[in-house]
C-alpha cells in the first residue's frame, strides 16, 4: 500500500452518506428539448445499480441539485433515494441539512461535484469528489478525480471508489453473488 492509497483509506474511513450532484454528475450535463418543448435527461444505469448496493450495505444516498425537474424525481424515486433536495442555490448549507437529517456530521459526507455550484458543497465535505470533465476549481478542491466523465458512470466509480477504500469490496462482491 502507497503513501496515497494510506491516505485516501484514512479520508474515506468514515464515509457513510454520499452525495451527488445531478447535470453533469448523474447525467452527462446536456440539456435535451424536444420540439414541443419537453426536457428530458440521461442517467446511466450502472450509477443506479452502484447506489442501490451501496444502500444495500448501509450507506446512505443524497443527491443534490440547482434545477427542479420532474425527471429527476421520478428517478429518484425509483432508485429509492429519500435524501434528494432540489431548486439548490447553496449547496454547502443544502449539504449540511441534509447531513443533520440523515444523522451524519458533515465530515462523513462525501460530495461528488462538476461545477463552480458544487465547489462549497466540495469545501465543507468531508471527502470530496470531482468527475473526470469537472471544472478545473473542482477537481482541485476534490481529494479523488474520477476515470469516468460525468453522465458515463463516474457516480459508480465514485461509489466504488469509498467502499473498496473503506476495505468492503469483497462484501460488495458477495452481495451481488460474486
Amino acid at each position: 500500500m502507497g503513501t496515497d492509497d494510506f491516505i485516501a483509506e484514512h479520508d474515506l474511513r468514515g464515509i457513510r452518506l454520499l452525495v451527488f450532484d445531478v447535470d453533469g454528475v448523474l447525467t452527462d450535463g446536456g440539456i435535451y428539448i424536444d420540439d414541443h418543448g419537453i426536457e428530458s435527461k440521461r442517467f446511466h444505469v450502472r450509477d443506479g445499480l452502484a447506489m442501490k448496493l451501496a444502500m444495500s450495505m448501509g450507506y446512505q444516498i443524497g443527491v443534490i441539485t440547482g434545477r427542479s425537474r420532474r425527471g429527476v424525481t421520478l428517478r429518484m424515486r425509483e432508485l429509492g433515494i429519500e435524501l434528494y433536495m432540489s431548486g439548490v442555490h447553496d449547496k454547502a448549507a443544502a449539504l449540511k441539512a441534509m447531513c443533520s437529517r440523515a444523522g451524519v456530521g458533515v465530515e462523513h459526507a462525501a460530495f461528488v461535484g462538476d461545477d463552480l455550484i458544487d465547489v462549497p458543497a466540495m469545501r465543507v465535505c468531508g471527502y470530496a469528489i470531482a468527475v473526470a470533465d469537472a471544472v478545473q476549481e473542482a477537481r482541485q478542491s476534490a481529494k479523488y478525480v474520477t476515470l469516468a466523465p460525468g453522465g458515463h458512470a463516474a457516480a459508480r466509480e465514485a461509489i466504488e471508489h469509498v467502499i473498496k477504500g473503506q476495505g468492503r469490496w469483497p462484501e460488495a462482491l458477495k452481495s451481488m453473488g460474486l
